[in-house]
Parts: structure tokens; C-alpha cells; sequence
């Protein structure tokens, strides 16, 4: 862990939570890496009963707003969900149509260690204010890269839930404010 980062629990604040993928590729590139992420997200928002209150996953990092839970801190609900996500994508590989990336995982011969940075940036949401800050940077965020015109056109997000009142790919919980 960096020098001087500090992490402030218990104080019953959201926590807005950025983590990449390793070296910053776009290990998350396709649909299905995505759609693994967008389960494993689900699946691990039940099992530790955290709030999750926003999202979105881009082909090299991932933004959460989540709560804390009497289960988990978000440090460990975060390392369970990388762990989960990698062990899934490593597993069942499929073959790779010519041209698209090709994930080089290794068993020690060197390419690629890790799927993900082994840090996350943490920041403490306290305000109804912050929060639709944090949506709208997380909501943004595929236009700001390209990789689409509108956010409506990027699934992996809980723009529709906010937008529309539609269920997306991971129930929401909305938080007032």
C-alpha cells in the first residue's frame, strides 16, 4: 500500500472505489470479460450485503460507489471481486478471433503476472451532492473515452437505472440525495 494512504471506515459513508486493470491494459475489452465482471459484481453484493449504489466498467479500470457492510470492509468486499473476476476470465478461456486481445496470463513465464493493479484509489462519499457528482464522472465516463456517443449505448453501468428507472445488468440501490 502507497505511504501515507489512509482508509476511513465505520463512519457509515459510500465509498467511491477506482481499481484498474494491470499495467492499465484493456483486460476488460470484451463483452464477455465484461459481462464476467458484471455477474461476479453481483454475485458479491449479495453474499457481503453492501449498498451498491453505482457503477460502470471500462476495458482497463472500474468505478464502484458501494456502502460498507457489517460483513465486509470495502477493502475486503474489493479483493474478493478481483479475485473472483480473474480466477473467472483465466478459467474456461475461449478461442480468440484474429485480432482481438488476447489475455496473456501466465503460470510463471512471465508475460502477465496479474489481471489487476494490485491498488484501488478510495474515496469517502458523505453528501446527497458528491454522490450525483460521482454518478454523473462514472456515467460519463465511456463517452469521455469514445468508446460510445451517449451512455445509454454502454450497458456495463447503472446509467439506465438513474436515466430511465430501468433495471440494468446489477440492481442498484439508490441512496437519497
Amino acid at each position: 500500500m502507497p505511504k501515507g494512504l489512509k482508509r476511513y471506515y465505520g463512519r457509515g459513508h459510500l465509498h467511491f472505489l477506482t481499481f484498474s486493470c494491470y499495467r492499465r491494459l484493456p483486460l476488460l475489452n470484451t463483452m464477455r470479460a465484461r459481462n464476467v465482471f458484471v455477474g461476479a459484481l453481483a454475485n458479491i453484493r449479495e453474499r457481503y450485503k453492501i449498498s451498491l449504489v453505482g457503477y460502470v466498467v471500462m476495458p482497463n479500470h472500474v468505478h464502484l460507489l458501494i456502502s460498507e457492510s457489517d460483513k465486509a470492509t470495502p477493502s475486503l468486499v474489493l479483493k474478493v471481486l478481483k479475485q473472483r473476476v480473474s480466477r473467472d476470465l483465466r478459467k474456461n478461456r475461449r478461442r480468440v478471433p484474429a485480432g482481438q486481445l488476447r489475455f496473456a496470463f501466465t503460470k510463471g513465464d512471465g508475460n502477465l503476472p496479474r489481471f489487476w493493479q494490485p491498488r484501488f484509489y478510495d474515496f469517502n462519499v458523505w453528501s446527497g451532492k458528491k454522490v450525483r457528482e460521482e454518478l454523473d464522472y462514472m456515467h460519463a465516463n465511456p463517452i469521455t473515452r469514445k468508446l460510445v456517443e451517449h451512455p445509454k449505448d454502454w450497458p456495463w453501468s447503472s446509467w439506465s437505472f438513474y436515466a430511465k428507472g430501468e433495471a440494468g445488468l446489477v440492481k442498484i440501490d439508490p441512496v437519497g440525495g
